[in-house]
Formats: structure tokens, C-alpha cells, sequence
């Protein structure tokens, strides 16, 4: 039976790391595999990732093209309709109570709510924008829509 003191990794799967500057009969002796002098010889010596030797770096030659419009994205919250059970019948549920219940961990730039799912409860829901089945099932629920 094994035993937890007996527990080892396998052979091959620990490897010693090489010791750089132990001598010359080592291989990596005197200047530990750095060569003589230059840039790279030298404490904190190198070149940054992208240095082509003073050539015109790759990334600066490629042709920049096109147009984002990043800054200026909406970020709409999309809450399914299967969620909104949590709420009592009768209750008004708004962006700002299904942060207090958890159901979204912001409301960013408002709340869409999406028709994946059943309602099973009545329910005044107050949100920026509705999907076209999403609001038919509100309504067949007995609840309301409102856009905020």
C-alpha cells in the first residue's frame, strides 16, 4: 500500500537546473554562456520584445487602417425573462432591484430584457428596452411593461 512518505515523482520528471559560472570543466563556466562583453553581457543588458536593431520595428511598418468606434459602444444588459421568477407576484421590478437581488452586476447603459424562458407571475417591469417577444410574454403574464 502506498503511503504518503513514500510518495516521489517519477524519474526524469524533476531535472536539476543547469548552474551557470561552476567553473571551466562545466561548459558554462567564467562568462556562464554570455559571451564576451556587448549588450547582452551586461546587467539588465537586452533588447525589448519588438527591438529589430534600430530597423523600423515590424508593428510601426504595418499600414494602420480602419475605424473603431470603441469609446463610443453602448453596453446594454441583457436579463432573460426566466430570471424575473424571483420577484413576487405584483412586484415593479426595475434595473436598480435586480442589482439588489443579484440578478446583474451593473446596469452599464441599461437593460434589455430578452424573451428566453416563461413568466409565470405578474409583473410591472421597468427596463430600457424590451424584446418584441419578451414584451408579449409580460403581458400574457398578467404583468406590464414599462420603458425607462
Amino acid at each position: 500500500m502506498v503511503q504518503l512518505n513514500d510518495l516521489q515523482p517519477n524519474r526524469g520528471a524533476r531535472k536539476k537546473p543547469t548552474r551557470k559560472g561552476q567553473g571551466i570543466g562545466s561548459g558554462l563556466g567564467k562568462t556562464a554562456g554570455k559571451g564576451h562583453k556587448g549588450q547582452n553581457a551586461r546587467s539588465g543588458g537586452g533588447v525589448r520584445p519588438g527591438f529589430e536593431g534600430g530597423q523600423m520595428p515590424l508593428q510601426r511598418r504595418m499600414p494602420k487602417r480602419g475605424f473603431t468606434n470603441a469609446m463610443f459602444k453602448k453596453e446594454i444588459i441583457a436579463v432573460n425573462l426566466d430570471a424575473l421568477n424571483r420577484f413576487e407576484a405584483g412586484a415593479v421590478v426595475t434595473p436598480e432591484t435586480m442589482l439588489e437581488a443579484g440578478l446583474i452586476k451593473k446596469v452599464g447603459d441599461g437593460v434589455k430584457i430578452l424573451g428566453n424562458g416563461e413568466l409565470t407571475r405578474a409583473l410591472t417591469v421597468q427596463a430600457n428596452a424590451f424584446s418584441k417577444s419578451a414584451a408579449e410574454k409580460i403581458a400574457s403574464a398578467g404583468g406590464k411593461t414599462e420603458v425607462i
